[in-house]
């Protein structure tokens, strides 16, 4: 019993300090509940910016190469050798690039040295769209060429609020056409006041003769980072039949953001096999689109306040193969391209020539032209190609 008591009476109380701790004021406890409310939005923008880069790195893909074309209202003319042909190349910019619109993605420098950047992430408003898209249609119909290969032609996409400006130009009367996907972009969340969006596009490849197949190929496109910005670039390889052989319109539009050109240069390496290919096998051959490099071998011929931006650069005659030239305006008062970095002002903003054709001998050029738009549809011109077939 005393051994319990002894037990008992040597077990001494606990300090609780807590008694010793004084209440927080309601500033202490407003800084705790800020503190605790910030971190947690922190914490919340973290996961949902590493979700949305898995999002998009899980959602991208190429799409395949070699993938047959879909020959929309085909016409059944031949091409008869002993006519005069045209064909136009038109980058009509998703509808998006009236004289006043600039593209955040588009960056420059003036003469003075001040650096400029583009604004939009995408148009203006879906009534510009439609007015761009329907103005561009018009200049084709108004020349009422053979042939036209039409670059970014949006559909479904969000920079274009969902205009499908597909219908514009499949329903010009008298064509044949088809459309090889060119782009297609998970939701791009950039810029933030202005987000891309969630984009698909095409070139479309039309035709007043018939269409005896069409094929769309993939190009080479970086393997960095920037390969979820950039376009799933590709060409289409068009055969069309003629009187005495085959004509192949090759449609193609290359890489833009690529200083120095490094993956352009693998493209045009990789055009160079196929218009080979082309060629052996006799047919009469036309590539052209937005080469997004200098045709004539001049980055300064025209006036403007800006310099040289670093995205173009000029094409390499190595990668022109033999029996095949560039055939480009080098006479326009105005380049068939201008910088989307500013807003468009005659002999001030930079321009150049970056849309034409390679060309195979086995076809007569009698003249090639800048359709001078003065950009009001696009950032850029068109460009028409009169031509005849020779005759073995």
């Amino acid at each position: 019993m005393t051994a319990q008591n002894d037990t008992v009476e040597n077990i001494q109380p606990q300090n609780n300090n807590n008694k010793d701790r004084k209440p927080l004021s309601n500033g202490q406890k407003a800084a705790r509940i800020t503190a605790i409310v910030a971190g947690g939005l922190v914490g919340l923008f973290l996961l949902t910016v590493i979700i949305y880069l898995l999002y998009v790195v899980c959602d991208y893909h190429r799409l395949d190469d070699n993938i047959a074309l879909e020959v929309t209202n085909n016409n059944s003319a031949t091409i008869s050798s002993a006519d005069t042909h045209t064909i136009i190349t038109y980058n009509v910019g998703f509808g998006a690039y009236s004289p006043n619109y600039t593209f955040f993605m588009d960056t420059g420098t003036m003469k003075d040295g001040t650096p400029t950047q583009g604004k939009y992430g995408k148009a203006i408003s879906k009534e510009d769209v439609v007015k761009n898209i329907n103005g561009a249609a018009n200049i084709i119909k108004e020349h009422n060429p053979d042939f036209a290969i039409i670059q970014e032609v949006d559909y479904d996409s969000t920079r274009s609020y969902k205009v499908d400006q597909r219908v514009a130009f499949s329903t010009l009367d008298g064509y044949a056409s088809t459309l090889a996907i060119n782009y297609h972009s998970s939701y791009l969340f950039y810029p933030f006041n202005d987000p891309h969006g969630k984009n698909n596009a095409g070139i479309m490849t039309l035709s007043k003769y018939n269409i005896q197949d069409s094929t769309r190929y993939a190009f080479p496109i970086a393997d960095d980072f920037s390969k979820f910005t950039d376009l799933d670039r590709c060409f289409a390889v068009t055969h069309i039949p003629t009187e005495n052989g085959t004509l192949s319109v090759i449609s193609l539009h290359m890489s833009a953001y690529d200083e120095g050109g490094v993956i352009r240069k693998k493209q045009a390496e990789l055009l160079k096999t196929v218009l080979e290919q082309e060629y052996a096998k006799g047919y009469y051959v036309i590539a052209g689109g937005d080469f997004n490099q200098d045709l004539i071998g001049n980055l300064e011929k025209f006036p403007s306040n800006q310099k040289v931006p670093a995205w173009v650069s000029t094409y390499d005659q190595k990668d022109i193969p033999e029996h095949f030239a560039i055939v480009a305006d080098n006479n326009s008062s105005v380049g068939s391209c201008r910088g989307a970095d500013v807003i468009w002002e005659r002999d001030k903003d930079y321009t150049c020539v970056i849309d034409g054709f390679i060309v195979s001998d086995n076809i007569e050029i009698e003249r090639i032209e800048i359709i001078d738009t003065d950009f009001a549809y696009s950032d850029h011109n068109p460009v028409k190609l009169t031509f005849k077939l020779k005759t073995v």
